[in-house]
């Protein structure tokens, strides 16, 4: 299945870590992150499930639940999970999914097939309390993700879902960000108190609203 940005997320109920879930109600009306990862037992995954264990406070202040997949069964989660909490210095508390079937790997498009027949690639999805699909990013197996950039994407779409900007190249929370064009600048002075820095006619600046 090939997602596309703006798509509807696929809804799925699967056995985890934490008991059988149902993704749109483990949802609820806040956003999502569902990340895949190729094995148990691997080095760079177990670095991944402990840095997004580790980060557990910064999820939870966005209103943002996460979830990890992979085509391995539940008892190789739960050992495995032990070896993530012991070498990471965390307590994983978010469900990972087993998804022996390839059911959920199948319907968020996380098998490469040119990458490998087995396993799946380091796919994330950031999913809206809409349910539509905000965010897709994919890995190869050997390179693990940056959750700094996770995090950062994340607060420009909760940011830009609320008001009318974008953010510019190498944007962090708090920097300025760009008026959207849709706006004139007279209108802009109006709508964002805080200033209005003008570049150009199409670019246009204010302080993070």
């Amino acid at each position: 299945m090939s997602l596309q940005l703006g798509d509807t997320a696929p809804d799925f109920t699967s056995e985890t870590t934490e008991g059988k879930i149902n993704f749109y109600e483990f949802l609820g009306d806040g956003w999502g992150i569902l990340f895949s990862h190729p094995a148990d037992y691997t080095p760079v995954c177990t670095t991944e499930l402990g840095r997004t264990a580790a980060l557990k406070s910064e999820f939870e202040k966005r209103n943002t639940k996460v979830l990890a997949v992979s085509v391995d069964p539940l008892d190789k989660h739960l050992g495995w999970r032990n070896d993530i909490n012991e070498t990471q210095h965390v307590n994983v508390e978010f469900p990972i999914i087993a998804d022996e079937d390839k059911t959920v790997a199948n319907l968020y498009g996380m098998m490469h097939p040119n990458a490998s027949t087995t396993t799946t690639v380091r796919s994330l999805f950031i999913i809206g309390p809409d349910k539509k699909i905000k965010l897709m990013i994919v890995y190869p197996a050997s390179t693990g993700r940056n959750f700094n950039e996770v995090l950062r994407v994340l607060d420009s779409l909760q940011l830009t879902s609320k008001f009318s900007v974008s953010t510019p190249a190498d944007w962090n929370n708090g920097d300025d960000v760009i008026i959207a064009n849709t706006i004139s600048t007279e209108d802009a002075k109006t709508k964002f108190p805080k200033g209005v820095r003008e570049v150009k006619p199409y670019l246009r600046y204010t302080p993070q609203p």
